[in-house]
Order: structure tokens, then C-alpha cells, then sequence
């Protein structure tokens, strides 16, 4: 198993050979031998770097989420941050881009469509077609498998930085493919070049890989992580505590006023597969109900190929609102940068789900009603697929 940074300088060099490059990257930009892509072009170059461009949580991978990030300079190079304090911060400027030749993007996603950097890079290949910038994709595997599937599509009213177009909440995509279908069914007319890996096959998950997992953000420090996030990202559209502030964010979850074994026992009824349900306390460091102990659950995936993430995830928001209808409540602070959408809306890509949980809607038909949003999107996802 080979990334396509492990490949690049091979196989692929003359794409940045004498180009002035700026680079889009993180903490997880790094090769199997745990060289960063700094790292790499400087050991590999001379390369000249112009700029380097850091998405949601900072190039240095160190801001909580939604946490702004400022201008900054890295090793001598000027960073510029491309999740501030406004919307329009999410893209670069022009002006940022005007003196590169070549944008090497080099991001790994988890195969959520709430994960940010997909969009990131999505505004950037849109800056890019502007300045004249050619957008080089250094293409990672999809570390969730690219098989399986789940959910709906975005619809235009609820687009937003976790959900900007209409892709299914669990995509089963590479981020390099997501280039591509991006470039092409939503008009960004980017000069783009995706390189692919070699050696990842769609049904393969992260730890399966000759390669080293390095958290891509704060919050998603293993794989385990990963496979929950599709679904269990869906509790930061409540006043549920997702993790956050513990050692397993997203695998844990609950609040003061929970009964863990009640909820548990709850939960059990779904009859879910793939998924046990482990009755447990924790206590918060920060962010919701920081320093207060909550009764809740972790999420042990104990088939991980039967496991239906989402479904967990609108499972678990069923059996609180059964069980506490009188203190479970959905956020409705600003999220994301937006104002007047409830954020579980914008997870959800809709507001159907929301209502579907509050009439009391059966699991089977709510996912039944995903499913015609599901295989439209497998067939534009199979005319996008660079690997089988």
C-alpha cells in the first residue's frame, strides 16, 4: 500500500518539478515513514514553497473545533488559515494564490461529508480555477472502507460547511474522487490532477494499510473514531455531550440527567448490528458539561462490516428523546457559521429527520427514506471511482 505522497516524488515528480508550490496540509500530510510533506519536499527538493494553507483546526492540526485560527508563519513560511472567524475566510484569497504554480493538497478525510476538509479543499480548487493555480491532489484512502454507504443527500436549503453539496452522509469516497466529482458536477473548472494510490481497495479499512494512523484532527485520534463518526457526529446538533474532552470523543456520549443503564437498556431494543452498547459515566474536560460527571455510554463496534453508523446515530437520538423528552433539546446556537438553521439540520442535510424522530418514526422507516437519495448517489459515485 502505497499513498500518493509515497508515490510523488517517483513516480510523479515533474507535477511540481521548478513550480512554486503552496501546500494544503495537516498533522496527517505524512508518509509512511512519518516524514511530514515539508519534510518530504525539503529531504527530496530543492523545492521552492511559497505558502502553506491550513483547513479547519489550523495546518498545525492544534485548534479545538470551530475554534478560529489566525495568519501565522511555520519553519519560515507564511500560513494562511483558511477557517477564521468569518464565512468568507473559508477560501483563500486570490491574491494568496496569484504566485503559485501548483496547490499540492494533501488532506486526510474520515468519509463523513461533516468532515470540513473536503469543502476546504473544494474552495480551493475554486480559488485555484480564478488565479490560473493548478490543483495537484495526493489522493489517501478512505479509512472507513469505500463500500459501504449510508444516508441522504444535502438538499440546497441546508447546504452548509458540513454538508456543501449533495453527497450521502457516509460516502465511501477518497477525497481524491470527491475532487473530481466536485470538479466536475458542481462546475468549480479547476486544472486538476489527482494522484492516485496504489494498492487500496475499497473494501479495505485504515488498519488493514501499510500505513501510520496520524490523528487528522483533534478530535478524531484513532480509527475506531472513524467508523462511529458518520453517526454519532449527529449528537453535536444537540445539547448531548459527544466526547468531547475525553480520551474517546464520539465513541462516548450522554449527559448528567442520563441513567446509563436505562438508556443502554433502550438502546438494546433497536436490536442494532454490529454495535454494543456499554453502560458507563465520564466526566468532560471542556466543552459541554465540562466538569460534570454525565451518565451515558460508550459505542463498542463489534462487527465493523455490519455496523450501520448512521443509523446508530439517529438510533441513539431516539432513545434519549424517548426516555428524557423533558431535558433532551437540539442546539440552537449558531453552528458553522450559520444562524437561523438548527444544526442538526445541517448534519442531517435536511429537516425531515429531525421531524421524523420527534413524530416517533420507527428506525427501519427512517433509513427506508434515505434509501432513493442512497442510490442515486452510488450511481454518481460509481462514474467517479478510481479504484475497485
Amino acid at each position: 500500500m502505497q499513498s500518493a505522497l509515497d508515490r510523488l516524488f517517483r513516480h510523479h515528480a515533474k507535477l511540481i518539478h521548478k513550480k512554486r508550490l503552496g501546500i494544503l496540509g495537516h498533522p496527517a500530510s505524512m508518509d509512511k515513514n512519518f516524514r511530514s510533506i515539508l519534510q518530504a519536499l525539503r529531504a527530496e527538493g530543492p523545492y521552492e514553497v511559497k505558502a502553506l494553507f491550513g483547513p479547519e483546526h489550523g495546518f498545525g492540526g492544534e485548534a479545538q473545533d470551530m475554534e478560529s485560527v489566525s495568519e501565522s508563519t511555520f519553519q519560515g513560511i507564511q500560513v494562511y488559515s483558511l477557517y477564521g472567524s468569518t464565512l468568507e475566510s473559508l477560501q483563500p484569497k486570490t491574491q494568496h494564490l496569484i504566485d503559485i504554480d501548483v496547490l499540492l493538497c494533501d488532506l486526510q478525510d474520515v468519509g463523513a461529508r461533516y468532515y470540513t476538509f473536503i469543502y476546504t479543499l473544494a474552495f480551493c480548487m475554486k480559488a485555484a480555477a480564478q488565479s490560473g493555480t493548478q490543483v495537484v491532489v495526493l489522493d489517501r484512502p478512505n479509512p472507513i472502507n469505500g463500500h459501504q454507504v449510508e444516508g441522504n443527500l444535502v438538499a440546497d436549503p441546508f447546504r452548509s460547511f458540513v454538508g456543501y453539496y449533495p453527497i450521502a452522509n457516509r460516502h465511501g469516497m477518497t477525497i481524491g474522487e470527491l475532487a473530481h466529482l466536485f470538479n466536475k458536477e458542481f462546475s468549480l473548472n479547476c486544472d486538476l490532477i489527482v494522484v492516485p494510490m496504489k494498492g487500496w481497495h475499497r473494501r479495505r479499512y485504515f488498519d488493514e494499510l501499510d500505513l501510520p494512523w496520524v490523528l487528522p484532527s483533534p478530535n478524531m485520534p484513532t480509527l475506531e473514531t472513524a467508523v462511529v463518526y458518520p453517526g454519532m457526529c449527529l449528537i453535536e446538533g444537540t445539547e448531548l455531550s459527544e466526547g468531547r474532552g475525553t480520551t474517546r470523543p464520539f465513541e462516548l456520549f450522554g449527559a448528567p440527567y442520563i441513567d446509563p443503564d436505562k438508556l443502554c437498556s433502550r438502546l438494546k431494543d433497536f436490536n442494532l448490528p454490529g454495535v454494543y452498547f456499554r453502560p458507563t459515566y465520564f466526566k468532560p474536560k471542556f466543552q459541554k458539561y465540562a466538569g460534570e460527571v454525565c451518565g451515558g455510554a460508550q459505542i463498542h463496534v463489534t462487527r465493523r462490516r455490519s455496523f450501520k453508523s448512521l443509523l446508530t446515530g439517529v438510533a441513539v437520538l431516539k432513545a434519549v428523546q424517548d426516555l428524557y423528552a423533558e431535558k433532551f433539546s437540539y442546539r440552537n446556537r449558531a453552528y458553522e457559521f450559520v444562524e437561523d438553521i438548527p444544526a442538526i439540520d445541517l448534519l442531517a442535510g435536511n429537516d425531515r429527520m429531525r421531524k421524523q424522530i420527534s413524530a416517533g418514526d420507527s428506525l427501519k422507516k427512517i433509513e427506508e427514506s434515505w434509501e432513493e437519495d442512497r442510490m442515486s448517489f452510488l450511481e454518481l459515485q460509481n462514474r467517479y471511482r478510481l479504484y475497485t
